[in-house]
């Protein structure tokens, strides 16, 4: 698929689409599975509260785990829903491979650091990287700099783990239910055979 020559409005209508199901992988209790591999990225779940609304939305980013700290880039910059979320309340719940956590979310955009820091984070993407237009192995950092000011590049600081309901694998009880209803149907065809 050409993502080039989606319009703005396809391209955010897809994206919003494997976003729902990247979550419900996660729930599923297998988000896991293949993250940090070259071709799938690193890939956490940001959980943050609706400006709006007041309810809780959940945003699958790609990022890279830095000095105990997560970036990731809000690929739309100050236009991303959940970017602008997390600038008005900043206290968010990050799903990780290695559990969930509670942290607060800052833009550092504009910190000495960021061209190395979004190199990074765009080589965290895996396959997606080419997404950004440019070579993040083999662009200078000028730019990377001049690339990051269509972007936000976000630090969460990771405060304490968290456990609880509405978690990464709260739905993995499906898996066993599916795998009985699929054998009972299998015999059931079996035996009316």
């Amino acid at each position: 698929m050409n993502l080039s020559r989606l319009s703005e409005r396809s391209l955010l209508a897809l994206f919003r689409v494997f976003n729902r199901f990247m979550v419900l992988v996660w729930r599923l209790g297998l988000g896991a599975w293949g993250n940090g591999t070259r071709y799938g990225g690193f890939v956490m779940v940001i959980g943050h509260i609706g400006r709006r609304t007041g309810l809780i939305h959940r945003t699958p980013v790609n990022y890279a785990p830095l000095g105990g700290d997560v970036y990731c880039v809000a690929g739309l910059g100050r236009r991303a829903d959940w970017y602008r979320n997390i600038m008005h309340i900043p206290f968010v719940e990050v799903w990780l491979p290695d559990g969930r956590w509670a942290g607060v979310a800052e833009d550092v955009t504009e910190t000495g650091k960021s061209a190395s820091i979004f190199r990074r984070v765009i080589i965290a993407r895996g396959f997606a990287a080419p997404l950004f237009g440019v070579n993040p192995k083999h662009a200078s950092d000028e730019q990377l700099e001049a690339l990051l000011a269509k972007y936000r590049l976000v630090r969460i600081r990771l405060v304490a783990a968290t456990v609880g309901r509405g978690g990464p694998g709260d739905l993995a009880a499906a898996w066993p239910l599916c795998t009985f209803a699929a054998l009972l149907l299998l015999l059931a065809s079996v035996l009316t055979r």
